[in-house]
């Protein structure tokens, strides 16, 4: 069995924690295991599935399985910046794996986030695009501030072929 859920911001990806918002808040189905984790931070599509081999697939770096990122960014990222992501950044545990960046327009499907990321008059922001094919803690984040554009929020869209297309915050869909 597999479950897309879009995660919402601020929950944890567990279905147990005293006081906490977690996944057992919105997914009613037993014996189901996320496949990798988000921040509580960060929003998006969280893959969970009851089988272990699937679930190894998906999660473990050996696999490189793309995970594509849409990440609002402090500031407007120029090409150098895009490029030296894509390059791959060296961070504190190593060098990332070279991923794809770009430049893209605000999505407009995108909802309302509790709460809303600061705002700053003086200083603009973006939305970029990365595909990332291993999954440190807090990669993106990481990666964005190392080239000068500290993520204000980051949402998953897809892991493989797997999209959050038609999933609103809070949801799941069962896939075959």
């Amino acid at each position: 069995m597999i479950l897309l859920f879009n995660k919402p911001y601020g929950v944890i990806c567990q279905f147990s924690g005293e006081g906490r918002t977690t996944l057992a808040d919105f997914i009613d189905v037993k014996d189901v295991y996320p496949a990798g984790r988000l921040d509580t931070d960060s929003e998006g599509l969280l893959v969970l599935t009851d089988d272990g081999r699937l679930q190894n697939r998906i999660s473990h770096p050996h696999h490189k399985l793309p995970k594509v990122y849409l990440a609002q960014v402090e500031g407007t990222p120029d090409t150098a910046a895009l490029a030296r992501l894509a390059k791959g950044v060296k961070l504190k545990d190593g060098l990332t794996l070279p991923a794809q960046a770009r430049a893209i327009a605000a999505p407009h499907w995108l909802w309302e986030r509790d709460p809303p990321i600061r705002f700053r008059k003086r200083v603009p922001d973006s939305w970029i695009e990365l595909t990332l094919k291993e999954g440190r803690n807090r990669q993106v984040r990481r990666m964005t501030a190392a080239v000068g554009h500290p993520t204000l929020r980051l949402i998953r869209w897809a892991v493989g072929d797997w999209t959050l297309e038609g999933i609103k915050p809070g949801e799941y869909r069962h896939v075959s």
